[in-house]
């Protein structure tokens, strides 16, 4: 009954079984084995990109940071929301690779309305030199809530930020459980709604560790190489990210294992209002905040029931608690039903 986090399941057999291929003989380093150009090639094609760069790291931290440190210039501010990764779970890695760059929380949400972005990043005109200057804008989908903007809401925020000439970087690393959800194309939610750049996750949805960063746009590939480098995150023996990737998109594998997840979630969300608890919003995607009364976590939490509780299991029995509960690819529905069996006491 694991519903911390999607990064504690298991890689997928397939993934494992293509690192494994992967291992055998000699390949070029540093992303010049065989299988990258596969990687690349595929990816370009998914996004409708023919142009795209795409490189891959380990990480999330690593993909959205390098990628937010090309995008600014060390004099600029990165506009986030108030719950992004970037903001809160990053460890200012962010603002490292941005060159002490700084990021501005917007409004007080997990999704960023227009109207508020607007309002914070303004005229740059009219900006004094004595300000942080306006930067890139960077938006979750599916959000740290478990919400998804839909792509007429990113294209509202990236024409925001287009109109203060500043470009768009998207932190997908829900990526697919986002895009099958809104049952849209990549293209679609991404650059065709006017994102630049996007972090495209593979971490959290049946890989050991590979993240891709792809930029629509060319013409930033050589610096966002030279950061990389510069920031240590330019694999050596890289055919093992490649390996991860090349069989997280073969077959469509990657929206299979996110409509895994999604479905789970579906489940559970639907076994927990019928046991009365009070959800925060409407699950979109994998995650889920829910409260329950403090007596229920206990008796979950005493059989093995492991998520996220907001608070502590000692006290009056009746009091709600909020939680986070989060459904990866690998979480047998029997597992759910005994989570929910337990819930109803």
């Amino acid at each position: 009954m694991y519903f911390a986090s999607d990064n504690a399941g298991p890689a997928h057999p397939k993934v494992i079984e293509a690192m494994t291929r992967a291992n055998e003989g000699f390949a070029m380093p540093y992303g010049n084995d065989e299988i990258m150009e596969g990687v690349r090639a595929r990816l370009r094609e998914i996004f409708e990109a023919p142009e795209a760069a795409v490189y891959l790291v380990a990480t999330g931290t690593a993909a959205n940071s390098l990628a937010l440190a090309t995008l600014s210039e060390p004099w600029q501010t990165a506009y986030c929301s108030p719950v992004a990764h970037v903001y809160e779970d990053e460890c200012n890695a962010p603002e490292f690779y941005m060159g002490a760059g700084k990021l501005t929380p917007v409004g007080n949400s997990d999704k960023i309305a227009p109207s508020d972005l607007a309002a914070v990043m303004g005229d740059s005109a009219d900006i004094a030199v004595h300000s942080a200057q306006p930067g890139p804008l960077t938006i979750t989908q599916a959000t740290e809530k478990g919400r998804i903007y839909s792509c007429e809401e990113i294209a509202a925020l990236t024409e925001v930020a287009a109109r203060a000439g500043q470009p768009t970087h998207l932190d997908g690393a829900r990526f697919a459980n986002a895009l099958v959800a809104l049952g849209c194309t990549p293209a679609e939610m991404t650059w065709r709604a006017g994102v630049d750049a996007v972090s495209f996750g593979g971490t959290k949805n049946g890989c050991v560790g590979v993240e891709a960063v792809i930029f629509f746009n060319p013409e930033k590939a050589w610096e966002f190489e030279l950061r990389r480098k510069r920031g240590a995150h330019l694999f050596s023996k890289h055919r093992y990210l490649s390996a991860q990737m090349q069989a997280y998109l073969q077959d469509d594998l990657w929206l299979d294992l996110a409509r895994r997840s999604n479905a789970n979630m579906g489940v559970l969300s639907r076994g927990m209002k019928e046991i009365g608890a009070v959800f925060e919003h409407e699950p979109q995607a994998n995650i889920l905040f829910a409260a329950l009364p403090r007596a229920t976590h206990r008796r979950l939490q005493e059989a093995g029931a492991r998520y996220c509780l907001h608070g502590s299991t000692e006290g009056d029995d009746d009091e709600m608690l909020s939680a986070r509960f989060v459904c990866d690819w690998s979480l047998p529905e029997s597992e759910i039903s005994r989570f929910l069996d337990l819930a109803r006491g």
